[in-house]
């Protein structure tokens, strides 16, 4: 029994590695995974909660979903068939998942090409082109997420504008708030050793598109520029739940990462878009768009980059994060 502890172990440790290249809300990476040697647990660090933008710990939460899914790919495409118990302990409400290897598996075609577009998936805040997004790719794209246990809807044409509006409200009540400014400076602006944070170098200056973005670099700093582009080809999708509470929110971030690696495998540009959802009354904006009742949790930007890939963002270290 001793052997097959230890056979396991090590496995999840990679996992765990891998997982740490996940997005996450300003690049908080606000999750600690412990290895057991039979069971990897994925758990909230609410030291690194964004109390202004984020006083429920949802985009805390729907961070944390992301980072699961990954690890679960991550074991999947090397063998590894697992079992997930979200939220095991009532007790210990950060206990967040647990993984444990149940046995061995063949990995599926999709599951080995979203494992290695991990690698090299990056949030992409330039304007798209003027290329559409195929309709069979953004079907691709709703499907994958559905699989995680979350509603995946594709904004039409016509509610575009709605969106729009609602990111240009967000951008206006967060930036009239004191704490989040202070949030997004201290975030914007981290130490070359912290191994987080959004450098402005990863943003974009203001320019037309279809949808603005959140503005990262208000207070100055080394920006991007957006080039001729407007996101003209670019599609959106909205991740939705039944329910508004942890569990829904993980099944949301799951979702949030099956898309942007398939996304990632099938040469599309993405970036999430949480800033619409951060604020309440955009948010009940954005549940006149869904076809029927639930709650928005987080909308995705995709569609075809010019050239080029944007700077990477830095991951805090294994040892910091992964405790075995």
């Amino acid at each position: 029994m001793a052997t097959e502890h230890t056979d396991q172990a090590q496995p999840l440790r990679d996992a765990a590695r891998t997982a740490l290249a996940a997005p996450s809300v300003f690049n908080t990476q606000p999750w600690h995974w412990q290895t057991t040697g039979r069971k990897l647990l994925l758990r909230a660090d609410r030291t690194r909660q964004l109390h202004g933008a984020d006083p429920d710990g949802r985009m805390l939460t729907i961070s944390c979903g992301v980072a699961l899914h990954h690890a679960r790919v991550a074991l999947a495409a090397t063998g590894h068939d697992t079992e997930v118990t979200l939220l095991p302990d009532p007790a210990d409400p950060d206990l967040l998942a647990e993984l444990a290897i149940v046995g061995p598996r063949e990995p599926r075609l999709d599951e080995l090409q979203q494992c290695a577009a991990i690698r090299h998936r990056r949030t992409d805040r330039r304007p798209f082109t003027s290329q559409p997004v195929p309709e069979p790719a953004c079907h691709a794209l709703v499907i994958t997420g559905e699989r995680q246990g979350a509603h995946v809807h594709l904004v039409a044409a016509d509610q575009i504008p709605v969106l729009a509006l609602a990111a240009v409200r967000a951008g206006a009540l967060q930036l009239s708030d004191p704490e989040y400014r202070a949030e997004l400076a201290d975030w914007t602006h981290r130490p070359p050793w912290s191994g987080d944070g959004v450098p402005t170098a990863t943003a974009v200056r203001a320019a037309p598109r279809r949808v603005p973005v959140r503005d990262y670099a208000p207070f100055g700093g080394e920006t991007m520029r957006p080039g001729p582009d407007t996101d003209a080809g670019a599609r959106y999708l909205m991740i939705y739940t039944d329910e508004d509470n942890p569990a829904a929110w993980l099944h949301a971030g799951q979702a949030l990462s099956a898309i942007l690696l398939t996304a990632q495998v099938d040469g599309l540009g993405s970036a999430p878009i949480s800033d619409i959802t951060e604020v309440g009354a955009t948010r009940d904006d954005l549940r006149r768009l869904l076809p029927g009742l639930g709650h928005p949790q987080m909308c995705v930007r995709v569609g075809h980059a010019r050239c080029g890939l944007p700077p990477p963002t830095a991951r805090r270290s294994y040892e910091e994060s992964v405790s075995t």
